[in-house]
């Protein structure tokens, strides 16, 4: 077994897709994904890339990828890593591939003198929640996500 971590490239882009929808399927939310390939194509390779993308490959086939981006905190005044999705094939699960692609973006975060590698994790999601206690994750209890979107968003910028 070969496992090999590396930047997505453009081609990678139809596979990545396939694990958003497939990471939306296990999130119980298998209708939500709007996501096209033009839109992700963009979003990471375009003339102003929102993100970034690490592949996970298993003896040359894809078996998972992360996607990150970054953060700033005023606080430490420096940036931050924000892993936004990280989906390993349920093949591959259990062969060290999800450690391997947490590695490679601690590493990046190293790397470029981040202060910070954080991301979200459902609270059903006990797993991947004991995954990473054992990576040395540590819950951020005290804070809870707000989110404004859809007519809400129109609504708060007063376009709704």
């Amino acid at each position: 077994m070969t496992l090999t971590i590396r930047p997505a490239t453009p081609a990678d882009v139809p596979t990545m897709l396939g694990f958003v929808r497939d990471l939306a399927a296990f999130e119980k939310a298998p209708d939500a994904v709007e996501a096209t390939e033009p839109m992700l194509h963009d979003a990471l390779f375009g003339a102003q890339p929102a993100a970034e993308a690490l592949i996970a490959d298993l003896d040359g086939h894809a078996v998972g990828f992360a996607i990150f981006y970054l953060t700033f905190s005023t606080w430490t005044g420096k940036r931050g890593l924000w892993l936004d999705d990280l989906y390993i094939a349920p093949e591959a699960r259990g062969q060290g591939v999800g450690a391997a692609l947490l590695k490679a973006l601690a590493g990046i975060a190293v790397d470029r003198g981040y202060a910070r590698f954080e991301w979200w994790v459902l609270d059903w999601n006990t797993p991947a929640i004991d995954f990473y206690r054992a990576k040395g994750a540590v819950a951020q209890d005290e804070w809870t996500v707000q989110r404004v979107d859809g007519a809400a968003l129109l609504a708060l910028a007063g376009r709704g």
